[in-house]
């Protein structure tokens, strides 16, 4: 008797599902292999999800990279002072300029018709847009190329604000000259009439400090020993007196006196002489 086929394939799928059973392989279904590929690998030329075709490179490594930002552009100078501007810090610009021979008039603290032209020459020298202002670049050159200038140094041409009187100079007439702020105040029974810029005598011929009183008026006196002249002198201690001077107005606080008050400013000791009287008092104080 002839066995049915179908047993024969029954037999054959038990058969199969034993020998799977025994081998603990996982059933994978049978087909023609995809175009490209070879049985079970992946298609050639072509790199599985989540890995990189360049041995031991990271996912990260397979992304384009971004350009990096461009750096941003160094700020413009930005201008600090330009003819007009006034005050302290016009001063030590001056004074700065003094010191590396580009300005010889002394700080007066307006920024004047020299003043610009002293910049626009240190501008040029270094390179620099000649422009006549002060602008952060220009400064920086500077304050590289000089120290901070000394309170006499700044007030080279004047401008220094008066110190308060001396409690002996508020009655009386009285010529009140101060050592500290370098100045004088002519004052008539606690009121200041007029204020102006004076220097005094070197270590090796000190004004002397103390009261006095003016002995002797001079409108045209010349020093009978330095052979000096000695306009509007007022003489208030020994030979030394009260009296304008050319060479305190030329070069300020650069120079020094034999012992005298020089005042720089011609106009007002001349309105000065004629006011004091011989008797007024003189104080001089620190």
């Amino acid at each position: 008797m002839r066995i049915p086929v179908m047993w024969r394939t029954g037999a054959v799928a038990t058969t199969v599902a034993a020998l799977v059973a025994v081998s603990g392989c996982t059933v994978q279904t049978l087909g023609p292999p995809a175009e490209g590929t070879t049985d079970g690998q992946t298609p050639a030329g072509k790199t599985p999800a989540g890995t990189s075709s360049a041995p031991g490179a990271s996912p990260d490594d397979a992304k384009p990279s971004k350009p990096k930002p461009a750096a941003p552009p160094a700020p413009a100078p930005r201008t600090l002072w330009s003819k007009g501007a006034q005050g302290r810090d016009v001063r030590e610009l001056q004074a700065r300029l003094r010191q590396v021979a580009w300005l010889f008039e002394g700080p007066t603290g307006t920024y004047d018709g020299s003043t610009v032209t002293a910049v626009k020459g240190f501008q040029g020298k270094r390179g620099l847009p000649k422009t006549g202002k002060t602008d952060t670049v220009t400064w920086q050159r500077l304050l590289n190329m000089t120290r901070e200038p000394g309170k006499w140094e700044l007030y080279a041409s004047g401008g220094q604000p008066a110190a308060t009187p001396d409690p002996r100079c508020l009655t009386g007439r009285v010529l009140c000259v101060s050592k500290t702020s370098r100045t004088l105040r002519w004052m008539i029974d606690g009121r200041t009439v007029s204020t102006m810029d004076v220097r005094f005598g070197s270590q090796y011929t000190p004004t002397r400090e103390g009261v006095f009183n003016v002995y002797f008026k001079s409108r045209h006196h010349v020093s009978t020993i330095y052979d000096s002249p000695m306009p509007y002198a007022m003489f208030f201690s020994g030979g030394q007196a009260v009296h304008y001077s050319s060479d305190f107005a030329a070069t300020g606080y650069y120079g020094a006196s034999h012992g005298c008050v020089n005042v720089r400013d011609e106009g007002k000791i001349a309105a000065l002489f004629s006011q004091v009287r011989n008797g007024d008092k003189v104080v001089v104080y620190w």
